[in-house]
């Protein structure tokens, strides 16, 4: 039986484990946080296949990394992070309920009122770090819509499952389902 799965991002070698989501599936865990090289790598990549925009927009945690990676790339100032927290600086809050894969339970997404302001009438770039269900990228599409800011594009390091098939998103490699032995789910 398979516990990893191989990946290569920008000439990044990395054994993803395999992570059951049930008795008949697993996900491979791709996470950035803390991998400097990989992060810097797809920042990279992401960066050069980046559509015109005035600002990114990333959600907390997995993403932060990344999108303040391709702030640098870009020579962007800022980006926006949208929080899983409300947090006590923050005022005029917008909300977006989220559920994800990855995460027990229903979570809120939190925009700074100051953050929509920088995004009204803006072009915003939508970033994560992997796309599956895309409920994550369908939260951070309701802020800027809250927001009144206008959709840039939609990009992501990989697309996993059924996503690989949308044509709203930019990603950079494909990420299978996995089968109870670690097989590749055909597509």
């Amino acid at each position: 039986m398979k516990t990893t799965y191989e990946i290569t991002l920008g000439g990044v070698k990395r054994d993803l484990p395999l992570c059951r989501l049930n008795d008949n599936l697993q996900i491979a865990a791709f996470v950035v946080l803390g991998d400097y090289e990989l992060t810097c790598a797809c920042a990279k990549l992401l960066a050069e296949k980046a559509p015109p925009h005035d600002i990114i927009l990333t959600a907390e945690c997995k993403g932060i990394p990344l999108v303040h990676e391709m702030a640098k790339v870009l020579n962007e100032k800022k980006h926006i992070i949208a929080r899983k927290n409300a947090k006590l600086y923050m005022k005029n809050i917008f909300r977006a309920t989220v559920k994800s894969i990855t995460t027990k339970g229903e979570q809120i997404l939190y925009l700074d009122g100051t953050d929509a302001e920088l995004i009204k009438g803006k072009r915003v770039l939508i970033v994560d770090d992997v796309v599956s269900t895309g409920e994550s990228l369908r939260a951070l599409e309701d802020l800027v819509k809250l927001a009144d800011g206008e959709i840039a594009g939609k990009m992501t390091i990989l697309a996993e499952g059924d996503a690989q098939g949308r044509d709203d998103i930019i990603y950079l490699a494909p990420l299978p389902l996995f089968d109870n032995e670690g097989e590749p789910l055909a597509e």
